[in-house]
């Protein structure tokens, strides 16, 4: 059954919107002009990824402070940059949000939604977006949110991602007629307060006119996606010390993790047993602990272990790993996991019941 044309049922966002948006630090006052500065735009995009608003918010603030403007981010220091994002996660960003911007600061901005997703790091969604709210052009952007509010309203049967041609045509005669950063910014609010996966009907602005409510298909519709089997990992996070320095990887230039040191990680056989007592070999130096925690990832959850070995002595580093002064830890971008092992540091732990066999050689196999 062909669909309501969007500009006809999406026609009361435009009001509600105006009534219950949110205060964001990137959001334009003007709705209906293209955006003052399409750079805080592209750094809103970049952060928001799998990252909750609340989240993103102050470390905004701190990086527009840092680099306002696309020939600031271009010409800065990597190690700079992924200092400020340490927290943030998924760190991948953090490297295309700076190669787009050296791209923008040499030819300026992409004159259309092509050229936009050609930038490093922005797929079809950011592009779109990007598009809509910094230029105000109808590129329709479909996230997650976006699509499980089209599916309901709707009536999408399956899974809504396979119709994303067929919704991009069909919703951008909305964003034509009531203002494309308008209509975007009103479909991801909606997605991201009212319409969830456990939606408020009571407050949505499009209940009289969505058909999965009148059905009664709102907990169906869109259907849950399988998830991804999780796989459980035990670990060992280890400060080594000695001599006033610390023993850590420094960044890779490739991978998830490139552009942050790393503490050594040794992974816990399932056949070691806890409660050994203490090998002799690690009774000659000071050894503390402090409580672990699960670190969750998306398709990973870490049991981790920290631990302090501290030696009199330097010894060689390890291949592929370096001493770094104490003094110097505070100023290195670490992911989030390591630097909690790096705050533990700060106070002391107590005596581990136990350091599983073989540790340390381990750590020098590493490199």
């Amino acid at each position: 059954m062909p669909w309501t044309p969007s500009e006809q049922l999406l026609a009361p966002l435009a009001p509600w919107f105006e009534q219950v948006k949110r205060a964001m630090p990137w959001r334009a006052a003007d709705l209906d002009a293209p955006h003052p500065d399409p750079y805080a735009v592209l750094v809103s995009e970049l952060m928001l990824q799998q990252t909750q608003v609340a989240t993103v918010i102050p470390y905004f603030a701190r990086w527009m402070a840092s680099f306002p403007d696309a020939r600031a981010l271009a010409e800065a220091d990597e190690h700079a940059t992924h200092k400020l994002w340490e927290g943030l996660g998924y760190y991948r960003r953090c490297r295309f949000l700076k190669a787009a911007a050296t791209e923008i600061a040499v030819k300026g901005w992409p004159a259309d939604l092509d050229g936009l997703a050609a930038l490093p790091g922005l797929g079809p969604y950011t592009a779109a977006a990007l598009g809509a709210i910094a230029f105000q052009r109808p590129t329709p952007a479909l996230d997650g949110n976006a699509f499980r509010v089209l599916a309901r309203l709707l009536l999408i049967e399956g899974d809504p991602k396979r119709e994303a041609a067929a919704l991009r045509t069909w919703l951008a005669p909305a964003l034509a007629a009531h203002g494309p950063s308008r209509i975007t910014q009103a479909i991801m609010e909606l997605g991201a307060t009212v319409c969830l996966p456990q939606p408020k009907c009571e407050a949505c602005p499009l209940a009289a006119v969505c058909t999965a409510k009148q059905a009664g298909r709102t907990a169906d519709i869109p259907p849950v996606a399988k998830r991804v089997a999780v796989k459980e990992q035990d670990l060992w996070l280890v400060a080594v010390e000695a001599d006033g320095a610390y023993l850590l990887h420094p960044p890779s230039e490739k991978g998830l993790l490139a552009g942050l040191w790393r503490w050594p990680v040794v992974t816990a056989e399932p056949e070691t047993d806890a409660a050994a007592e203490l090998p002799a070999p690690y009774r000659a130096f000071e050894a503390e602990a402090w409580e672990g925690w699960t670190q969750v990832y998306t398709h990973r959850r870490e049991s981790v272990s920290p631990l302090r070995l501290k030696f009199g002595e330097r010894f060689p580093a390890p291949s592929g790993m370096a001493w770094i002064e104490a003094a110097d830890l505070a100023g290195l971008a670490l992911g989030r996991r390591d630097a909690k092992l790096r705050d533990l540091l700060k106070r002391p732990g107590t005596p581990p019941l136990a350091v599983p066999p073989g540790l340390l050689e381990s750590i020098r196999d590493q490199g």
